[in-house]
């Protein structure tokens, strides 16, 4: 262990390491991908003698990522990107492994933001960050924690589209790599992992079932569906609520009902938005919603269901079990919000599968060796993941699974490369 983690670190008890040792190893055992990254940093120590701090969703997979940074020479500190979807045993795990950690379970509001700017003032040369929650600090309220920062490698939706913002007004003060925009992001990780995931926490949390019930799935990218495609699996009725027509005829020819949100609010059971915006279930839609409903969340930030408006229109708010809250409406309808409107799929249960997720840390550990490999050249933006990182990671996985598939003769890449096709 290493002195100086366990002294500067914040967790709520270094007691439970033993059960966090435990998770860190189980999901170890189903990454072969970034098992075989690590290997490669530890060989050539892309990141000997610096600093790296990560915000993520501190459980086990998220924590054998950390490690695998560790091993490629940095010194790491880590935080969480959600107050409810932080291990508590984990953290102290992570602390006996020598990584600084600064995170634990339901903080307050004001210890969380705390927690996060103290994994900052280590003044990192790289960052791997979550819903820009980083990015958004150094370049608002703490600009002098940013003087070493090279780059980093963003997680989700909500973070590139902050990125952006910043760099689309001409203040972004360091390249950022949009690891969700990665093929193998967002087709695994998005679809089959928050589909998968969210009806964890929603199964979980409620004992419900879900086959025969109507599930109203708002918002139709990768996220959307995928909690769209289990929530059928599982036997649901599924209705579909979209604002980009391209997405709403995509769903429709999926199978599922296209609906506006106020008709769907009418029938849902089960409510799950996932879009990155505010407010997309709101007062409006309280007001028809049948007596029992559900409503969670799984985008990045607790924005999606407007609280304060549920609030408004109650007259008592209870929780009736854990990470359910109940609304009883002035009219006497019960309405429940899952996880206090935060991602469902970390709130209340424990997020991606791990092979998944093997996936995404891939991208993340290899995208942070390439910003720092070429940030001086890659320029103060917005970064794809280079194609053949993402090609890098599928290749891994497949030989993972002992699956090989075919290549191009040279005949065949000399065709696709022709102007003249009859030549």
């Amino acid at each position: 262990m290493s002195s100086l983690s366990k002294e500067n670190s914040i967790v709520a008890d270094m007691s439970l390491a033993p059960e966090g040792h435990l998770k860190i190893d189980w999901v170890r055992q189903h990454m072969p991908v970034l098992n075989r990254i690590r290997e490669q940093f530890e060989a050539e120590q892309p990141f000997k003698g610096l600093k790296v701090s990560i915000t993520l969703h501190l459980e086990a997979k998220t924590a054998y990522l950390a490690k695998v940074v560790q091993a490629g020479g940095a010194e790491v500190t880590i935080t969480g990107s959600n107050p409810l979807s932080t291990q508590d045993d984990v953290c102290a795990a992570l602390v006996e492994d020598g990584i600084t950690v600064f995170a634990k379970y339901n903080p307050s509001p004001e210890e969380f933001k705390a927690l996060n700017i103290k994994a900052l003032e280590s003044k990192p040369d790289l960052i791997i960050d979550d819903g820009g929650d980083f990015a958004t600090l150094l370049h608002s309220e703490r600009p002098d924690l940013m003087e070493n920062i090279r780059g980093g490698a963003e997680e989700t939706t909500t973070g590139i589209i902050r990125l952006k913002a910043l760099q689309k007004q001409g203040i972004l003060k360091f390249p950022m790599v949009a690891v969700n925009d990665a093929y193998c992001k967002y087709l695994f990780d998005n679809r089959y992992g928050t589909g998968q995931s969210a009806w964890d926490g929603i199964v979980r949390t409620t004992n419900l079932i879900v086959a025969g019930k109507t599930v109203v799935v708002v918002g139709y990218g990768w996220c959307g569906k995928g909690v769209a495609m289990r929530a059928k699996g599982l036997g649901a009725n599924v209705i579909v609520t979209e604002v980009d027509a391209i997405k709403a005829v995509e769903a429709h020819m999926d199978g599922f009902h296209v609906m506006p949100m106020l008709e769907a609010a009418k029938r849902g059971d089960f409510f799950v938005t996932v879009t990155g915006n505010r407010y997309v279930i709101r007062g409006e839609h309280y007001d028809v919603m049948k007596d029992g409903a559900i409503m969670c969340n799984a985008g990045h930030f607790d924005v999606e269901v407007n609280k304060p408006e549920l609030s408004d229109r109650s007259v008592s708010q209870r929780t009736v079990r854990k990470n359910i809250e109940e609304y009883q409406l002035k009219d006497g309808r019960k309405l429940y919000l899952l996880a206090e409107g935060r991602l469902v799929n970390l709130g209340a249960a424990d997020g991606h599968p791990a092979e998944i997720m093997d996936t995404t840390f891939a991208l993340q550990a290899l995208s942070l060796k390439y910003v720092n490999d070429n940030y001086k050249t890659i320029g103060v933006k917005v970064e794809n993941v280079p194609y053949d990182l993402d090609e890098q990671v599928a290749r891994y996985k497949l030989e993972s699974l002992g699956i090989s598939i075919d290549s191009l003769t040279p005949a065949q890449v000399e065709y696709l490369d022709s102007w003249n096709l009859n030549a």
